[in-house]
């Protein structure tokens, strides 16, 4: 977890509480310290998950590699032209941590787009969770945080239909790979929130992220990227799921612990499913109802638990 312990502890303060918002934010109100952040989570996880059934939807043209090289090239492109971040005045470590986010956020994309080739939306997502759920014990110092934990990891199992032996190997080998690189993403995202203002860090992620997917997109789908229609379709998988979501856990993690944070992250698997039902036609069962309700309520112990902390003297 590349130090996951005091990364989070160095993110969010030494006593666990959420860090002081960096340049360009502003001072939180009562209320919006509260909810503000759960909000921005909430908002990306359905942001991202509906661009990922659109993604599924375009991959039979562009391919798994092609789709993240869209997605990645086209967010980065965006970014670069809304923050134009500046490139001097920034120290050796606040590079290496931009890097490190981008290389995370390029190899969790790379990993999960290959799961979602291979095996359904929903599964993928559900074992890629189980990366941001072990970071979220790994970096609690509350036993209450492992109990919520837990709870989500139940919702996960029984999401997944109590096994994964009925799916493609290396789809699910993907999806836990990118569950491990989304444990680093959201270290990663953590720091460069505290180190660059506004989104200037996530920009510069981006095009790292970019530059790394690029030769795989490229060799895979060649000048299919330059076709309008997927092009079209591309830009709205990189908007969905790149510039809205990333900026919003952005700002949501200067004022989240990188504990509560990870926990959030279990709602993944229920927005999952619910954009491959609504968009990918995939059926919802009693059981997958079950589960998600399982992971709501572990989502929302894990906020009221920091609220209850927050709020005591």
């Amino acid at each position: 977890m590349d130090e996951a312990r005091s990364t989070a502890v160095g993110a969010a303060g030494p006593d666990g509480a959420a860090p002081v918002p960096a340049p360009g934010v502003g001072a939180d109100t009562a209320a919006g310290s509260r909810f503000g952040p759960v909000g921005l989570v909430v908002a990306g996880a359905l942001s991202v998950q509906f661009g990922a059934a659109v993604a599924v939807l375009l991959m039979p043209r562009a391919g798994a590699f092609g789709v993240v090289t869209l997605r990645l090239v086209l967010a980065a492109l965006v970014l670069l032209v809304i923050c134009r971040p500046r490139l001097r005045g920034h120290s050796r470590a606040d590079w290496s941590t931009v890097v490190g986010f981008g290389a995370a956020m390029g190899g969790m994309n790379i990993l999960f787009y290959q799961a979602v080739d291979r095996i359904p939306l929903g599964a993928a997502v559900t074992l890629e969770v189980l990366g941001p759920l072990a970071l979220s014990v790994i970096v609690t110092r509350r036993l209450v945080n492992v109990v919520w934990a837990g709870l989500a990891l139940a919702g996960v199992v029984l999401l997944s239909g109590g096994g994964f032996d009925r799916l493609d190997p290396v789809g699910a080998i993907c999806a836990l790979a990118a569950g491990g690189m989304w444990a680093a993403y959201i270290v990663f995202a953590a720091r460069t929130g505290q180190r660059f203002p506004q989104a200037d860090g996530l920009a510069l992620a981006l095009c790292v992220g970019a530059l790394i997917s690029l030769p795989l997109g490229v060799a895979e789908a060649g000048t299919t990227l330059l076709d309008p229609e997927v092009l079209a379709l591309g830009l709205g998988v990189a908007l969905l799921s790149s510039v809205l979501p990333y900026t919003l856990e952005l700002l949501a993690l200067r004022r989240l612990p990188a504990s509560t944070f990870a926990v959030l992250m279990s709602l993944e698997p229920a927005v999952a499913a619910g954009a491959g039902f609504l968009v990918l036609s995939q059926a919802l069962s009693g059981v997958d109802a079950v589960a998600m309700a399982l992971v709501i309520a572990a989502s929302m112990g894990a906020v009221r638990t920091r609220s209850a902390r927050a709020g005591s003297p």
